[in-house]
């Protein structure tokens, strides 16, 4: 059976060539970064090769680069990280406790996190996005207090694609002299990411978004943003982050950064191609679908389309039977029983956000791949509105 992955925003296969750059710190070249002999320096070497690649995909400086495990602890880190400088430098004397300003459609890595802090006192503002699923830059500065610690704007969105105005915030947050951080993970290897011309302080990074490694991610910090590490040991990561480097995975995350790099506007133009062929063929075979968030501001390989009269999780299922992976939502969220947070956030019903799906292409997939998904798709849709979600699924097995 011919086996079509468009689920990229979840996970992409790691490049050969980032393979080939990370197996030989898996054997030969094996040494501690912090050791002083040739085998620590030789990955003390591969680790600022690679951080030198991150920097220069995001228009950084290599010494603004901290490595972590992925996007979700970069998110933690920022976050975290200034407001736990804010309460440990302010103490007792301030007015009032940290105030971070978030919006309703950021992973769950910002917003848990944002959960955890209110937790601990910390007053948090969440704006809504309107049914573009794009955030106002007006509604930013609205809530803007003379406590606001950080803001926190997600680049694109995970699931719907749609691109957040960050160059818009990132003016106001400087005008009011406001930390901004953003979620990058699904934008690099998608659409350029600068951070001078988006004008944030923070930005985190994630490997396995764009053909790296899992458990590989970057945090940007701009020289004279202050934040408090999350985990406290040796020196490492210039204080930033203790603990003995994962060199393999940083070297596979600097060489996915390069590649990245290397070949930006081929490969969006790749994904654009394919994900408007996938679309429009489908609106035009299933009556009553729709595309959720805006068609234009978005990234160029994700497409989340309302199809009514289904039920996504099943319908994810059969389509997998059938030999075709795509998602129902985030991957984090895989197998949730609400219906997703961003769709309901953007003003679906609970009923129109269990009845979609998200479909996110990715390099190696062909247009002869897309033809074949516009056969499935819609027959499994047809199916599943005969039948029902559950008879199908009974009869699949």
């Amino acid at each position: 059976m011919q086996r079509i992955y468009l689920d990229h925003n979840a996970t992409t296969p790691v490049h050969p060539a980032v393979l080939e750059a990370m197996i030989p710190y898996f054997t030969a070249e094996f040494g501690n970064p912090s050791s002083a002999h040739r085998f620590g320096q030789r990955g003390r070497q591969a680790i600022e090769g690679a951080r030198e690649c991150v920097a220069a995909l995001v228009g950084a400086r290599s010494s603004e680069i901290v490595f972590t495990s992925g996007g979700t602890e970069a998110d933690n880190a920022a976050i975290f990280g200034v407001v736990a400088h804010a309460l440990r430098t302010q103490g007792k004397s301030a007015a009032a406790p940290p105030h971070v300003i978030t919006t309703t459609i950021e992973h769950d890595a910002v917003l848990n996190t944002c959960r955890a802090l209110e937790g601990r006192g910390v007053s948090v503002t969440y704006v809504p996005a309107g049914l573009d699923g794009i955030v106002s830059p007006d509604a930013i500065r609205a809530a803007i207090r003379p406590e606001t610690a950080l803001i926190s704007v997600m680049r694109a969105n995970n699931e719907i694609g749609t691109l957040q105005p960050v160059e818009e915030i990132g003016a106001i947050a400087a005008e009011a002299g406001v930390p901004f951080h953003t979620d990058a993970v699904q934008s690099a290897g998608k659409v350029p990411v600068d951070v001078n011309r988006l004008g944030v302080d923070l930005l985190s990074l994630s490997a396995h978004k764009f053909y790296g490694p899992k458990g590989a991610g970057a945090l940007f910090v701009r020289k004279g943003t202050e934040i408090d590490p999350l985990l406290y040991g040796g020196p490492n990561e210039r204080g930033r982050r203790a603990g003995t480097e994962n060199v393999a995975a940083m070297v596979g995350l600097g060489k996915a950064a390069e590649l990245a790099r290397a070949d930006l506007a081929e490969i969006a133009a790749h994904f654009a191609d394919l994900r408007d062929r996938l679309e429009k063929g489908l609106l035009a075979r299933i009556p009553g679908a729709r595309v959720n968030g805006d068609p234009a501001r978005r990234v160029p390989n994700t497409s989340n389309l309302m199809l009514p009269g289904v039920e996504s999780e099943s319908l994810v299922i059969a389509l997998d039977l059938a030999g075709l992976a795509c998602s129902a939502g985030a991957a984090c969220s895989s197998g949730a029983v609400d219906p997703s947070h961003v769709l309901t956030a953007i003003g679906l019903t609970p009923a129109e956000a269990r009845a979609s799906l998200r479909f996110s292409v990715g390099r190696a997939n062909t247009r002869e791949e897309i033809d074949t998904a516009l056969e499935l798709i819609p027959a499994a849709v047809v199916r599943q509105r005969s039948v029902g979600p559950t008879q199908e699924m009974a009869a699949a097995q």
